[in-house]
């Protein structure tokens, strides 16, 4: 499987570290994970944000260990903010957890299903 991180250089100037497009060629198996919300493996919802989106991400990573994959896998994610507030703090736990991964990424500012969390994460990976 080859990857191609594509940023076009007649685009918009990235001032975060993600990829504008992924190429993906001679993947054999492709992972759509649903949305993960911020709740432990005990159902407890961790307080504040960072915990929230340390909790979501353990839980896409569980996934991704379950179809014999890792973050690694990932070529595209979005993260579900509900509240703009966020933007920063979801920006500093993201790069946290990837390091210098740089999957294509969105980010959208909603309403979420439950009140008491505060994002989701979806991921769509490859291998």
């Amino acid at each position: 499987m080859n990857i191609r991180k594509i940023n076009a250089p007649d685009s918009h100037d990235l001032k975060s570290k993600y990829s504008q497009a992924i190429e993906v060629t001679d993947a054999k198996r492709t992972v759509y994970i649903s949305g993960q919300i911020p709740v432990s493996p005990d159902g407890i919802v961790p307080e504040g944000f960072s915990d929230q989106a340390r909790q979501a991400w353990a839980n896409v990573e569980a996934q991704l260990r379950a179809a014999d994959m890792g973050l690694d896998n990932i070529v595209k994610h979005t993260t579900f903010l509900g509240d703009r507030a966020y933007r920063a703090e979801n920006s500093l736990v993201r790069k946290e957890i990837l390091g210098e991964r740089e999957p294509a990424l969105t980010v959208i500012v909603c309403e979420i299903f439950d009140e008491n969390w505060l994002l989701e994460i979806e991921a769509i990976a490859v291998a």
